[in-house]
């Protein structure tokens, strides 16, 4: 009897000391994520991010990764509704609501890493292409840019020549209006859809980035590579949040989580896609696959062509207050200036 009373009373007090000391409630940022459960979006940017938001709040913010709330181009609707409360979103899913974003995606013929890229995306997006607000609704921590997109084929290719008339997979912005420009004729489908594509002969090529050689197993479909430094163009990106998140968290945390997004984030994502492009060219290379690089004439051409798509994107976004041709300069001297502060490596927390 006298054991059962210390019983109960350690009971109430434990009780009480509950009542007494009350858990701090955390709040959760809901992402929503498109890639696969493999794609660095998921291995390196999301676990890093959730690793500097929780030290830098001292843990009163976390992040919670949820897969397949909706397709890629929805992604932007999900968290201006409110569905999620972060996701990342490729500009060129979204035609003609983005054409700003088409800047980082034109060739520059020079070899530079996208943790650079990024970084010098965020800057000028941050200096020129903010105050045009096509990213109306949502809050923009982060733009990003993925690796050299290069050109995939069944058949070896040599020269520009030999893709007139190619049935080729093309995704959105810079890369669709490059492929009409050298008569390749565009077929319209996502990267995960090249495998299959490419084994039923629906295409004959593809235009994609370095990592989908591995990732989406283009090198077992499409063998042959021809490159151009810095790729035949760029794909642009950001990771976007609702601005009604904002109301849970204090003005401090707010501030603590924006100082490790920005250019930190931007260069978390680039550095991903480095690393991914990296194993996707080794792995292509394990298979016995071919890198031709792009001959001098050809190069000499792709410039002629550039410089036209350039101008008619200045023309489309006339009007929008920009001055887009500074906007452009400016993003070609942060390139170089990018580079010397690469080091994100360091920072990346891996799950």
């Amino acid at each position: 009897m006298k054991m059962t009373n210390r019983l109960m009373i350690g009971a109430v007090a434990a009780l009480g000391f509950s009542f007494a000391a009350p858990v701090l409630a955390q709040t959760t940022i809901t992402v929503s994520t498109w890639g696969g459960p493999n794609h660095g979006i998921n291995t390196i940017v999301w676990p890093t991010w959730k690793a500097w938001i929780e030290e830098a709040t001292e843990g009163r913010v976390t992040v919670e990764v949820v897969h397949d709330m909706g397709p890629p181009a929805a992604q932007m609707e999900i968290v201006a509704d409110g569905i999620a409360d972060a996701t990342w979103i490729f500009h060129g899913h979204m035609s003609g609501r983005f054409e700003l974003t088409q800047l980082p995606e034109f060739p520059t013929f020079e070899a530079f890493s996208s943790e650079a890229a990024s970084a010098a995306y965020w800057n000028t997006y941050q200096e020129y292409l903010a105050a045009a607000d096509e990213h109306n609704g949502v809050d923009v921590m982060a733009m990003g840019v993925h690796g050299p997109g290069q050109i995939f084929t069944r058949d070896q290719v040599d020269s520009l020549d030999q893709l007139s008339g190619m049935r080729m997979r093309v995704g959105g912005g810079v890369m669709s209006n490059l492929a009409s420009a050298m008569d390749v004729s565009g077929v319209a489908m996502p990267p995960t859809s090249v495998y299959e594509g490419a084994s039923q002969g629906v295409i004959q090529g593809a235009m994609l980035t370095l990592e989908g050689l591995r990732s989406f197993r283009v090198a077992e479909v499409l063998p042959h590579t021809l490159t151009v430094d810095g790729g035949f163009y760029r794909g642009s990106f950001a990771i976007v949040m609702n601005p009604m998140f904002w109301d849970q968290v204090s003005a401090e945390d707010r501030e603590a989580i924006e100082a490790v997004s920005g250019e930190g984030l931007s260069r978390l994502f680039g550095y991903m896609m480095d690393a991914m492009d990296e194993r996707g060219v080794a792995f292509a290379k394990e298979q016995g696959n071919t890198f031709t690089e792009a001959s001098e004439e050809d190069i000499e051409h792709l410039r002629g062509v550039t410089d036209e798509l350039i101008a008619e994107w200045n023309a489309a976004v006339e009007g929008r207050g920009i001055d887009t041709e500074a906007a452009l300069a400016h993003f070609r001297e942060q390139l170089a200036l990018a580079a010397e502060g690469e080091g994100i490596a360091d920072r990346v927390v891996h799950p």
